[in-house]
């Protein structure tokens, strides 16, 4: 027996007019070929059209919390927040897997965990819920669970600083990028760290973090602003 979407939609505070299309979103291709008596269709064709609506909402709000940053960073920071492991963290933290329907096949050979399709239901609810109400409900979704989540994402993934000071240093022959610690200061269970970049002589934004990684993260960042460019 798979349990009932009652308790989904209160832990979300969401309702469903359409329950067939919640019931859509969360149906495998596995178990619609095992029950192919029962009426409804599996979730692939909901799945194509939620991807559509989360890279537009995605998008806008990158757009709008990042204002100067050029369209190849907005485009990297979108890319890293509906690629496949984000979605499955997004789809884990709601308990999605609790309530795929999937064949016994798939259930037995673990499916329920398997990342592609976590990412799948999740893109497949996304678009079963636009259906249902409407592009400003999914964005209202998005913004108490999905931004939260972006928000807390490892440095590297959403402001990797660094990455993005190199490619900047190299499009435009700016000069030979190093990063110096000035400093380590605090006791060993507290460190503190002053990175500062240099670009050939020049020396360009500091940063402090707990780590040099940190600190080198932060002085990217703050080499980036002195140029312009967030």
């Amino acid at each position: 027996m798979f349990p009932t979407f009652d308790k989904l939609l209160t832990d979300l505070g969401i309702a469903f007019t359409n329950r067939r299309l919640l019931k859509q979103a969360f149906t495998h291709a596995s178990y619609r070929n095992e029950h192919r008596t029962e009426i409804g269709q599996d979730n692939e064709r909901l799945e194509f059209l939620g991807d559509a609506v989360l890279e537009l909402l995605i998008s806008e709000y990158l757009y709008v919390k990042y204002p100067k940053l050029p369209e190849g960073e907005l485009t990297r920071l979108r890319a890293a927040i509906v690629c496949e492991p984000s979605l499955v963290r997004f789809a884990t933290k709601l308990n999605f897997d609790k309530y795929i329907r999937l064949g016994r096949g798939e259930e037995i050979s673990g499916g329920r965990k398997r990342p592609a399709l976590l990412a799948d239901v999740f893109e497949a609810f996304v678009g079963a819920y636009y259906l249902d109400q409407g592009l400003p409900a999914v964005k209202e979704f998005l913004e108490r669970f999905v931004v939260p989540e972006i928000l807390t994402l490892n440095t590297s993934l959403i402001s990797d600083y660094k990455t993005s000071l190199q490619e900047l240093v190299q499009r435009e022959g700016l000069g030979q990028l190093s990063y110096e610690i000035l400093e380590e200061r605090g006791p060993a269970h507290n460190r503190e760290f002053v990175a500062r970049v240099m670009i050939d002589l020049n020396a360009m934004g500091q940063g402090v973090g707990r780590s040099k990684k940190e600190a080198e993260q932060h002085a990217a960042q703050m080499t980036m602003m002195m140029l312009g460019r967030i």
